[in-house]
């Protein structure tokens, strides 16, 4: 299993690409976050509000979820970082069940 982690600009972009990714069953779950974040951007320092998606699904959709997500996302330079997770017994069975 694995975690994707994408930053998003507002709540109604987290759900539209998190509704998207469920639809096309790449995902099982999605959980959102408001945050704020403070980066560097062509040089400079930004703050704003975002709102990040933690993504639950299996290792062999990351690449097609990275696809669809740069076709729906609005960032020039969306942040879409796989991180290896190692879940429960039950909760593991669960996501392979959903995404067969």
């Amino acid at each position: 299993m694995i975690l994707i982690y994408i930053t998003c600009k507002n709540t109604k972009e987290a759900k539209k690409i998190s509704k998207h990714l469920l639809e096309k069953k790449l995902i099982a779950c999605a959980n959102m976050h408001q945050i704020d974040s403070t980066y560097l951007w062509q040089g400079k320092i930004e703050e704003s509000k975002e709102t990040v998606i933690i993504a639950k699904t299996k290792e062999k959709n990351y690449n097609k979820i990275k696809k669809e997500i740069k076709k729906i996302h609005s960032y020039k330079i969306p942040c879409i970082l796989k991180i290896k997770a190692k879940p429960n017994q039950k909760y593991n069975k669960w996501i392979n069940d959903e995404l067969k």
